[in-house]
């Protein structure tokens, strides 16, 4: 008769193997970890356990952990990244020479397929759901909207001496003021 230790471990074990398969499934993690109630172990893989590497040029390298869709969000951004601040850019069409604050979360989050048409930074307040987003945060007021993804912030505002326009920056700024939304499940 195998003792009782050894039972509750095999148990442990296979509500753990269950879980995993759950949390592998298309679309499991998602709704594993918007419903709660996971062990402690479990909570890692709700979470980004890997930032995002900011390359010399500018270009933000999405980390291999990161879903698809926020690897597409990184890669719309890095198209734009280069371009300059043009008020009202980016929301007459996502194709622009240039683009605003809020044209340009649009343009990278129409790459993940999170947005079909441009938002202004008004109308990204009540945006996607509620609270930060694990992997994709939009920050947005009546006159300003920027980004987070995979840790690092995507802002037409400059740091201190640099060019404005679309771009990733390592610091965060202040969210004072700013409606913090997130896509579903992101």
């Amino acid at each position: 008769m195998p003792k009782r230790g050894f039972k509750l471990k095999a148990g442990l074990a296979i509500a753990m193997a269950i879980m995993v398969a759950a949390l592998l499934a298309p679309g499991g993690a998602s709704a594993a970890c918007r419903t709660g109630g996971l062990t402690p172990a479990a909570i890692d893989i709700c979470t980004p356990t890997a930032k995002a590497k900011l390359l010399a040029g500018g270009e933000l390298i999405a980390p291999v952990s990161a879903p698809p869709r926020v690897k597409a969000v990184i890669a719309a951004a890095n198209k734009i990244r280069t371009k300059p601040y043009v008020w009202g850019g980016g929301h007459a069409s996502f194709a622009s020479s240039g683009y605003d604050c809020s044209g340009s979360v649009s343009f990278a989050l129409h790459g993940g397929r999170f947005l079909e048409s441009p938002l202004p930074s008004g109308p990204m307040m009540t945006w996607g759901e509620e609270g930060s987003g694990r992997w994709i945060t939009v920050y947005a007021n009546a006159g300003h909207a920027y980004m987070t993804v995979a840790g690092y912030r995507f802002d037409t505002s400059g740091d201190e001496g640099e060019e404005t326009g679309p771009r990733w920056h390592t610091e965060l700024r202040t969210n004072e003021g700013f409606v913090a939304r997130h896509p579903t499940g992101f």
